[in-house]
């Protein structure tokens, strides 16, 4: 998947600028596609080229002007028939897991450190999903916003984003816990 498809998705939420975009990449889109904000930038201009968003420059005062960024019609199309296409099917291309894979070879003290890191970092992830899912809620049960509310797409992205940042909780206190129980109990 390319990231001006992941962009284009972003901007159905409505007009932005490059500074919103890549801050709500971090609140919504992130939980299944990263970019940098450089990334983000490169992709609005060659998007903006492609005609798939259209630009307008919005002045400020004590601020440089800023460009908003839409969705055009053609950009829809774009990503109607990106939804229309079969997706592949993913893969985990993980660093930490390759680590794991040889920590009975490796620094088993480096290798518990980076999971415990990574489940601090997930913990702390699913703590701002979390946050994220009672705003999109916003006092309404998920049945009522699945069943009335005006997009339900960001809201079933965000809990595969709470379901994986959960289950990434559940094996780095697992992996920990058998790393311990090897390293104070003697292998044959």
């Amino acid at each position: 998947m390319a990231l001006r498809n992941a962009v284009m998705a972003a901007l159905l939420e409505g007009e932005a600028s490059g500074y919103d975009l890549a801050k709500g990449f971090d609140a919504s889109v992130a939980n299944f596609w990263m970019a940098t904000p450089q990334q983000l930038y490169k992709e609005l201009e060659k998007m903006e080229a492609a005609g798939l968003i259209s630009a307008r420059v919005v002045e400020q005062e004590r601020r440089p002007n800023k460009r908003v960024y839409t969705l055009t019609e053609a950009g829809r199309a774009a990503l109607r028939a990106f939804t229309a296409e079969l997706p592949k099917p993913g893969a985990i291309r993980d660093e930490l897991l390759v680590k794991v894979q040889a920590v009975d070879v490796g620094d088993t003290e480096a290798v518990r450190a980076a999971i415990a890191e990574r489940l601090e970092w997930a913990r702390a992830k699913l703590a701002r999903y979390e946050r994220l899912r009672a705003k999109l809620l916003d006092g309404r049960t998920e049945e009522e916003h699945l069943a009335h509310g005006d997009r339900v797409g960001p809201y079933l992205t965000l809990l595969r984003g709470i379901s994986f940042e959960q289950e990434n909780i559940t094996w780095a206190e697992h992996a920990l816990t058998v790393l311990a129980q090897r390293t104070t109990t003697p292998t044959r």
